[in-house]
């Protein structure tokens, strides 16, 4: 019911060195803190079995490495469900609480299959895991929905096939319900197995799907399709069938209003009910347990809160009291309590529930408190940007070393959360903006989809008047300009270093793409499709595109000292293209590091977090001192 949350916290954090003449980072027992921050025990929101809701299954670092853990609240029994290298976060309960699927992908590549095994374990070590669908090859998983009766619906891409989604039924090989070579997903399947909701982008368009319901045989009931008919394409995206037997209502988001929100679809009746739910900013929802509320989860301006709204009545949402910050997952439980897992910018994350208590507590040391962000709005030429300040505390005054934190996605944006990478450069006496350019998500559609075409060349332009108010209100050291970021951030690093080598002093991209066209020809299918949503096309059908947004084609111009991590098996900005922008350096003798690791992209081994941290942290020290 609850998802599996992702952990909140960046993958690239900090290191123990004298920064531009700052105190060193505070340290406990010979431990730094921003060490602690990262080595602190974590939990996901415990996601339950529907049918069985003491039964749960949550992702914690306890061990250094995050892993699944199933958790009988009933007895108060925790186990720890897989143990890998290199980590494991992707795991579903059956509705009766019985087995826990998860995905099994080699080293971080993403690319796998569904193992299962009992929520009790039994067998010892790895003997209790099983292929949950052995009919099926290896792939990108593409959605997972589980049916009372054991039948699953699974959504797979490859490069060979695109999208496939299949039917598996204990016993049974696997049937094949759904093919297209652009991307599409499974969202969910109803409370009597009936009806399947599949998100799919036949269109073209990966930024904005369509839904389509069908039988478990692949025979359509109804379509619903906002990209058709209007001058502007729309998305909508699946949030859940009522869970109640024989009712056939889906909730849903949709952005007809100019922001997500949600409505109710019964693709039977062919009724759609809008919801009047007037917040500002985005709004999602899920069902609770009995069909009779939703949920609401609302973000507006990098802060997000809970709400209960019960539709078809004239009540209008009643506020779930949770303090200021952030709300990363939240979900309703059968007793009508909400368990929510919060944290803020100073405030490390905790799952609580409205009753007042924490949910679940990990042993072991806590993590350490940060500072607070400042919310600051700068004019740019696309309208207002919001950013994220965090000042050292010593010195007092600016201006400071300042480390611009660039969000990946680039349809995600920094929030009022806790994060252990900003919170240790703050440590060591960096000021740290994190700017929520255009792209960005949270700010209505509009923000959100004015990337296209001029991708990366957009975000910039927004970092660079956010730059522009940090040196002349006097917070940043405009010589001490450190831009860094991974995934997408790590790109726009690699980008803005050619197109503004003026403005920055140094660069730290962490999987970054450095090579636009080699890392579309490498890059796992749907992010293909998300490619060519972006830019137009193809690298042969619009390379002029392709070519302005590349790093690569403004490497000559580099003048920064430039540090970038790469993981070797990463599916989404594979390891060639990094090779090719570092060959082009290493040709012209540009000042340059590259720190490779055996994962994906990204760690989810917390000392790897820690080496890479201190390994960007010792680059800032020697080359901006």
């Amino acid at each position: 019911m609850g998802g599996m949350t992702e952990i909140t916290g960046s993958t690239t954090d900090s290191a123990p060195a004298r920064a531009n003449g700052s105190v060193p980072a505070q340290t406990t027992d010979s431990v730094p803190v921003w060490e602690q921050r990262f080595r602190a025990p974590r939990v996901s929101l415990p996601d339950w079995a529907e049918d069985a809701p003491d039964r749960a299954l949550f992702v914690s670092n306890a061990t250094g490495t995050y892993e699944l853990y199933a958790w009988d609240r009933a007895s108060g029994d925790q186990r720890q469900v897989t143990d890998r290298p290199n980590g494991t976060t992707d795991g579903v309960l059956t509705p009766d609480g019985e087995a826990i699927w998860w995905f099994d992908d080699t080293d971080g590549d993403e690319f796998g299959v569904w193992m299962r095994q009992p929520f009790h374990g039994g067998g010892g070590e790895g003997a209790a895991d099983v292929p949950a669908a052995p009919g099926l090859a290896p792939s990108y998983p593409a959605g997972l929905a589980i049916g009372r009766d054991g039948t699953a619906v699974i959504g797979r891409s490859t490069d060979e096939d695109g999208t496939t989604i299949h039917v598996v039924r204990p016993g049974s090989a696997p049937v094949e319900i759904y093919r297209h070579r652009e991307s599409a997903g499974v969202g969910d399947l109803s409370h009597d197995g009936t009806l399947i909701a599949l998100e799919h982008t036949e269109h073209g368009d990966a930024m904005h799907s369509a839904l389509r319901v069908v039988r478990p045989d692949g025979t359509t009931v109804a379509e619903l399709d906002d990209t058709k008919g209007g001058t502007e394409e729309l998305g909508l995206t699946v949030l859940g069938f009522a869970p109640v037997a024989g009712d056939t209502r889906l909730l849903i988001g949709h952005q007809r209003r100019g922001r997500w929100e949600p409505m109710i679809w019964d693709p039977v009746a062919g009724t759609e009910t809008d919801l009047a739910i007037d917040l500002p900013g985005d709004v999602g929802a899920e069902w609770y347990p009995d069909g009779s509320a939703l949920l609401i989860a609302h973000g507006f301006e990098a802060r997000s809160d809970l709400w209960r709204f019960e539709p078809g009545t004239d009540t209008a949402p009643v506020r779930v009291e949770t303090p200021a910050g952030s709300v990363s997952g939240a979900t309703a439980r059968p007793d009508g309590t909400v368990e929510y897992l919060w944290s803020s910018a100073a405030q490390p994350p905790v799952v609580r529930s409205t009753t007042g208590a924490v949910v679940l507590d990990p042993p072991g040391a806590k993590a350490p408190e940060s500072v607070p962000v400042e919310d600051v709005w700068v004019d740019g030429p696309g309208g207002r940007i919001h950013a994220l300040v965090q000042r050292p505390a010593t010195p007092a005054e600016g201006p400071f070393p300042t480390v611009f934190e660039i969000h990946g996605g680039p349809t995600w944006h920094d929030s009022d959360e806790f994060a252990s990478g900003p919170a240790a450069w703050v440590d060591h006496g960096y000021a740290v903006v994190r700017v929520n350019y255009r792209g960005s998500t949270g700010y209505g559609r509009a923000w959100t989809d004015a990337l296209k075409h001029r991708v990366g060349l957009i975000e910039l332009e927004d970092i660079a008047a956010v730059r522009q108010w940090a040196v002349e209100s006097g917070l940043a050291d405009p010589e001490k300009l450190v831009l860094a970021g991974g995934s997408w951030g790590g790109y726009l690093t690699l980008l803005g270093l050619g197109t503004q080598p003026d403005d920055w002093a140094l660069g730290l991209a962490a999987v970054p793409v450095g090579d636009y066209v080699t890392a579309y020809h490498d890059e796992m299918e749907a992010l293909k499709a998300m490619d060519r949503t972006l830019l137009g096309g193809t690298p042969e059908e619009v390379p002029e595109r392709f070519e302005a947004s590349s790093p690569l084609t403004y490497v000559d111009a580099v003048k920064a000292p430039v540090y970038i991590s790469a993981g070797v098996n990463d599916p989404r900005c594979p390891i060639r293209q990094v090779e090719n922008y570092v060959d082009r350096l290493k040709d012209r003798g540009a000042l340059h590091e590259v720190y490779r690791y055996d994962a994906g992209h990204g760690s989810l081994v917390v000392e790897e977090r820690i080496k890479q941290v201190r390994l960007e942290l010792d680059f800032a020290r020697r080359h901006l001192g």
